[in-house]
């Protein structure tokens, strides 16, 4: 394949070189997300709702997935998350720090998922050598699996696929190939969730929504949690004027410990969002806690029986 053909077809920026042959051995193949591919909406929607469940799950062991690709190949994060979903013990390495013991973790973490999920090695549509090379389609494959196996109330987006481009090292040279990868089922609009009542609001009242950005900083939402569930929060537990970033995670981040420890979080919500403003995370937060104290209420004003 002529240079300039694969240019075209990868949809490579000017400055960045296509592969060359000598970096596929005969027989070897690649593949390639163009970039139409990594900003098809749904795609990234897909990789934001896995980020937020697995932050979300990794909460309490303050670990944080900033990105799919660079976060997950040594067997670290996978690790962690495992353990937690599947409620085991691991024999593995905590730290690795060289490839060969990285790439030694990272197999028996996928050796244990695939034993979970009954699947036979060559049956998985992901490996070690693919997620170790940071392959993001692999580790979406993985991650989609895991959450149908241990939240299957997930609400991942469906008919999720996007175009791939296959490239293949062959005696007369580099073979193209275009794909398209299925990455979660499809639905007929009968099988739909009923809509986002969130995104309704944002639609029909937008302007009515800023306030909940107060909540960034977790202090109303530390101090307004602790009132509603009866808590008694230390002032040194928080930051009471948080003057940073950090400081406003740490406040975040231990409210949504406390929610999830009491059941309040029915969906996943990265404490980034809610110090970053996002209001449709903030409303999911304070929607759980006023569920509970409405139904509670409506209890307690309910008529009593005779007494016997």
């Amino acid at each position: 394949m002529e240079l300039e053909s694969l240019y075209d077809l990868l949809q490579l920026p000017k400055g960045v070189e296509p592969p060359a042959e000598e970096m596929l051995s005969q027989g070897g193949k690649k593949r390639y997300l163009p970039p139409t591919s990594r900003k098809d909406p749904k795609f990234e929607e897909l990789q934001k709702v896995l980020m937020e469940w697995m932050n979300t799950t990794l909460l309490p062991e303050h670990i944080v997935v900033r990105s799919l690709e660079e976060d997950m190949f040594d067997g670290l994060i996978l690790h962690h998350l495992f353990q937690r979903l599947a409620a085991l013990k691991l024999e593995a390495e905590d730290i690795a720090l060289t490839a060969a013991s990285q790439k030694h973790k990272l197999a028996v973490v996928l050796e244990a998922v695939n034993r979970s999920l009954q699947l036979e090695e060559r049956q998985a549509k992901w490996s070690v050598e693919t997620i170790f090379n940071k392959d993001l389609l692999s580790t979406l494959h993985l991650l989609v699996a895991l959450a149908k196996r241990f939240q299957p109330n997930l609400s991942l987006p469906t008919n999720v696929q996007v175009e791939v481009i296959t490239i293949e090292s062959t005696k007369s040279g580099l073979k193209s190939e275009k794909l398209v990868e299925q990455l979660t089922e499809y639905s007929t609009d009968k099988d739909q969730p009923p809509k986002d009542v969130f995104d309704e609001l944002f639609k029909l009242a937008p302007e009515k929504v800023n306030a909940v950005k107060e909540f960034a900083d977790g202090v109303i939402l530390l101090l307004l949690i602790g009132q509603l569930e009866g808590f008694f929060l230390h002032l040194k537990e928080f930051y009471l004027t948080p003057n940073s970033p950090a400081e406003m995670l740490h406040n975040v981040t231990l409210a949504l410990e406390l929610l999830k420890d009491e059941g309040l979080l029915s969906c996943p919500v990265s404490p980034e969002d809610i110090v970053n403003k996002d209001a449709k995370s903030t409303l999911r937060v304070l929607y759980g806690l006023f569920c509970k104290h409405t139904q509670r209420a409506h209890r307690d004003s309910m008529p009593r029986g005779a007494p016997n």
